[in-house]
């Protein structure tokens, strides 16, 4: 007995969308050029759509792609990791910095109550260190590259 295909029953390939599982290749470049991450030469990336573990801004750009896709795009500060706010720039008092070589664009983990804080030196003197707390890639826009390997329910 044989069964009969109707143009119904034709699947068209999955795409990417909310709660989407992924497995993909990935860089992230500077608009320099600066590789900031990529995983091209190694293990590809696994992640759900919507788990918290990517940038909205990147999940929404990767939306409708589909396994075997490769594409770069950009992301503007505000859908990344946002804007550099001042009132992140602090000084803190040289003396909590005994016995360390800061040096500008040191990254230093600090402990506040939610956990560790990484802050960049930014400047220092004798008696004070000015810190950036914000994220080092906030008001940076980011170029992505992904190549889609395998996208699961």
């Amino acid at each position: 007995m044989s069964e009969q295909m109707t143009g119904s029953e034709i699947l068209a390939p999955k795409t990417i969308g909310p709660e989407t599982t992924i497995t993909l290749y990935f860089e992230i470049r500077l608009q320099s050029g600066d590789v900031v991450d990529s995983n091209f030469a190694g293990k590809p990336a696994m992640f759900t759509v919507g788990d918290g573990n990517m940038l909205a801004g990147f999940e929404a750009a990767i939306f409708g792609l589909k396994a075997g896709d490769r594409q770069v795009f950009q992301i503007t500060p505000e859908h990344g990791f946002g804007m550099s706010n001042p009132s992140n720039v602090q000084k803190v008092g040289r003396e909590n910095f005994a016995g360390m070589e800061l040096e500008s664009g040191l990254i230093i983990g600090f402990q506040d109550a939610s956990g560790e804080l990484p802050g960049v030196v930014v400047s220092f003197d004798e008696k004070n260190v000015e810190v950036d707390f914000n994220h080092p890639l906030a008001g940076k826009t980011l170029e992505f590259e992904v190549e889609i390997l395998e996208i699961t329910a």
